[in-house]
């Protein structure tokens, strides 16, 4: 069973600057993500964990909890303390919590709404 940390606790953990990685293809993270989220596609996954580091957990989110689940079992294979996120980005923002668009992570301060068709483009 792959550990899960619910969207409370997350938001919790996310205030405290924890390490999130986001696994959702680069075009559904430019859209909007968790700021200060790292984008990591599972399809490249592999090659981007030389540089997470192993002594502290990583939260690991996607879309809906599906590929998450799958890299947090990855990652917990190879020795990471990961946590997949339920309900994803989009329980993230449809809970009204801040989203950031583009390819930078971002800080938790930058934009408070979801991202709009408009941001996107």
């Amino acid at each position: 069973m792959v550990p899960e940390i619910d969207q409370q606790r997350f938001a919790e953990a996310h205030a405290t600057g924890v390490l999130v990685i986001d696994v959702r293809n680069r075009g559904e993270y430019r859209a909007g993500h968790v700021p200060g989220a790292r984008s990591a596609p599972l399809p490249d996954l592999p090659p981007a964990l030389a540089e997470l580091p192993k002594d502290r957990p990583v939260h690991v989110i996607c879309q809906g909890g599906g590929r998450s689940a799958q890299a947090t079992s990855l990652l917990r294979d190879l020795g990471y303390d990961a946590h997949s996120v339920s309900g994803g980005t989009a329980a993230w923002i449809a809970a009204g919590r801040p989203a950031v668009t583009g390819d930078e992570p971002g800080t938790p301060t930058a934009s408070t709404a979801p991202a709009t068709t408009e941001e996107t483009r």
